[in-house]
């Protein structure tokens, strides 16, 4: 039997609830806590978000996560970053000034071009459906990942102004198109994975992405 435990971890930023139940309805078998020891012994780790990079990156200093996460990493244990979430995994975001991230995954958090490829005027935020497409400039296997069982163009909702933009083409699982322009939503190395899009308001779609994950 497979075991389904996961920590969503609490740092006062995030729409915890709604990850909760997507979880919940997976059958897995949730923790919300903000307790370093527990987190440190977790099997899986989610690390939600919303707002602003710098406050929310303010707020896991505060509380020592910086360096804990850096540690669980290390272990293997599976760390999945929801929406600004994921955008700490990187190096630093560009958002407001320069602010350092996690450093988890290489790379750099930017914000979404305010112009489409045909010229005209983007609305930002990117708050909606957008399909799911692989990167063209990589032969990307979805197989083992919390994307797998996906197909390109479902649909996932998102809600951002920036996105995360990995070193590493490697790291870059899936994204979608505005206004032409690529967006990055699903980057991963090894056990270190986040989605840009908020996979437990994508229906079944992301709460198979979640099943996924619990799988790991």
């Amino acid at each position: 039997m497979i075991n389904k435990e996961v920590t969503i971890i609490d740092y006062g930023v995030g729409n915890l609830l709604s990850v909760r139940r997507g979880l919940e309805y997976n059958n897995a078998s949730v923790s919300v806590t903000g307790d370093p020891e527990q987190i440190l012994n977790s099997d899986r780790l989610v690390l939600p978000g919303v707002g602003a990079f710098a406050n929310g990156m303010n707020e896991l200093i505060k509380r020592d996560f910086v360096s804990l996460l850096s540690e669980i990493a290390l272990k293997g244990t599976p760390i999945l970053g929801i929406c600004l979430g994921m955008q700490f995994l990187l190096d630093k975001s560009e958002e407001f000034g320069s602010t350092d991230g996690l450093g988890l995954i290489p790379g750099t958090v930017q914000a979404i071009p305010s112009m489409a490829q045909d010229g005209q005027k983007l609305k930002i935020p990117h708050i909606g459906w957008s399909n799911l497409i692989k990167p063209k400039e990589q032969n990307i296997s979805w197989s083992g990942s919390i994307l797998e069982g996906a197909n390109e163009s479902d649909a996932l909702y998102f809600v951002h102004s920036f996105m995360a933009q990995p070193n590493n083409p490697d790291h870059l699982l899936a994204g979608c198109l505005y206004g032409g322009n690529f967006i990055p939503a699903v980057i991963q190395s090894e056990n270190i994975m986040g989605c840009q899009f908020h996979p437990e308001k994508s229906g079944k779609v992301g709460l198979k992405m979640l099943s996924n994950f619990l799988e790991m």
